[in-house]
């Protein structure tokens, strides 16, 4: 029952982030794990027993690629992740390029968090009507003019990254962080969650029926064991 509400909580997780550009679907993955030894009966040795185990695993697979028309909206085509700093300093990265200018003139997400070129953040010149133009390799341009590239990156251990809230991912020490090469910048395009609404609403249903069959194998135990002290004990119910 613990392992089947995980999967609940995990569906649920899927389907508030559906609507997140570039969110990444987390899955379940069942196994079993030593619980204990049953105590031995009349001479006969106790034998161990396991119970099941819910694991969760973050699905890294490309998100469908969806046409806005804004010059300021960036998607990626491979495993890399945007660079984005922190309130504190620390940097997070996301897959999320619905990006926007803030008064300084910092390309930022909709959080307002600086987005990290390879020199810093990227600034631009609010005054200069000039478009924003990116390349594929994360150059980006105002005009004619260079104004910096997208500090893309991507991970040699992508299993030692975690997916945060907002669509926001954390690398911890066994990530090691590298330049992007295998990844390319779509200008005017959004990367859609990898989450399919309507397959997670099904894992939904059938989490839930699972849950309540468990809940019936138990009340039943339950009253199977009643029924049996009862009738040793010599007892009416």
């Amino acid at each position: 029952m613990n392992a089947t509400e995980r999967w609940q909580d995990l569906v649920a997780d899927n389907l508030s982030s559906a609507s997140i550009p570039g969110a990444r679907q987390k899955e379940i993955s069942f196994s079993s794990v030593q619980a204990g030894m049953a105590p031995s009966v009349a001479g006969f040795g106790g034998s161990s027993y396991e119970i099941p185990f819910a694991g969760a695993t973050t699905n890294f697979s490309q998100g469908e690629l969806k046409a806005t028309g804004d010059n300021m909206d960036f998607a990626l085509e491979g495993p890399g992740f945007f660079a984005v700093q922190l309130p504190g300093g620390a940097t997070s990265y996301t897959r999320d390029g619905e990006f926007k200018l803030n008064n300084q003139g910092e390309l930022t997400t909709k959080q307002g968090y600086a987005v990290m070129g390879s020199g810093g953040p990227i600034r631009l010149d609010p005054s200069n009507p000039a478009p924003v133009s990116v390349s594929v390799d994360g150059q980006v341009s105002q005009g004619s003019e260079v104004k910096g590239k997208l500090a893309i990156t991507e991970f040699s251990n992508i299993k030692a990254v975690s997916q945060g809230t907002g669509g926001y991912f954390e690398a911890n020490a066994q990530a090691v962080p590298k330049p992007a090469a295998a990844t390319n910048v779509r200008q005017g395009f959004v990367e859609a969650s990898n989450t399919s609404p309507t397959l997670a609403m099904a894992s939904l249903i059938t989490a839930s029926r699972m849950f309540e069959t468990n809940q019936k194998v138990m009340q039943m135990q339950s009253d199977r064991m009643t029924k049996t002290i009862t009738d040793l004990s010599g007892t009416s119910s």
